[in-house]
């Protein structure tokens, strides 16, 4: 939930989080299907909240969370929902978009949150006071960093590191996608796979790739070196990116 990407290929949808968790944090679930409000979901669940980072459903409609809005906040904690339950909310909605836009927020930490959704790509942004939204190009590419572990420097850093990926690998596909995400240079503070002394580390890897056929999701659990592909069960495949 700290470091996503959004990559457009020929009407294919790469959209690859890593996530970045004390060591204290118990490990994610293997990612399964669950039907919420009769909607097909898949997701790794977040055993210590109940929620999760990364959700795509059966109507090809995928909800990523990074912690943080635009700046490093304070926890003033306890508040009245994990964010990891806005990720499962969003998802298992009629229309994701329609609600996110307007869920009420008050009571939630900060956070980003990108959705994707029939050929939509909006990136909303709560810094605990406001909600913005901002709608993005499908045909161009993305990427964020939590403002709550990189600084402005390292984060531009990363940015440069994803356009000279994108420039240097023409041919990318999901798993040169993952690779890139498993790269950290050497930099165990500020790259994309990370091992803090302060116990902060990577977890895992999780990508959705959506086309006009459906989407897959690959999990990596980075601790105990397993990787899961699954296909979300869809009702419709042909009408997902229509």
């Amino acid at each position: 939930m700290c470091t996503v990407s959004f990559i457009s290929k020929n009407n294919t949808y790469y959209i690859t989080s890593n996530r970045d968790e004390h060591r204290k944090r118990p490990a994610s679930l293997e990612p399964k299907v669950e039907v919420i409000n009769g909607i097909k979901i898949l997701y790794p669940k977040d055993p210590k909240a109940g929620g999760t980072w990364f959700a795509i459903n059966n109507k090809g409609v995928a909800v990523v969370l990074l912690n943080g809005a635009f700046t490093k906040h304070i926890s003033k904690g306890p508040y009245k929902m994990s964010r990891g339950l806005i990720v499962l909310n969003t998802a298992s909605a009629e229309n994701s978009l329609e609600y996110a836009a307007r869920m009420d927020l008050k009571g939630v930490e900060p956070f980003t949150l990108v959705v994707f959704q029939e050929k939509r790509l909006v990136e909303i942004r709560w810094n605990g006071t406001e909600k913005s939204s901002k709608e993005l190009g499908i045909h161009e590419n993305h990427i964020w960093s939590s403002a709550t572990l990189y600084d402005t420097a390292a984060i531009k850093k990363r940015e440069t590191l994803f356009t000279k990926f994108l420039a240097t690998n023409r041919d990318y596909n999901g798993d040169s996608i993952i690779n890139f995400h498993r790269n950290n240079n050497e930099d165990y503070e500020n790259g994309f796979v990370i091992d803090r002394d302060t116990g902060l580390k990577t977890f895992s890897i999780t990508q959705a790739v959506i086309d006009v056929k459906g989407a897959v999701l690959d999990h990596l659990d980075l601790q105990n070196e397993k990787r899961y592909s699954m296909i979300i069960p869809e009702e419709q495949p042909q009408d997902l990116l229509s």
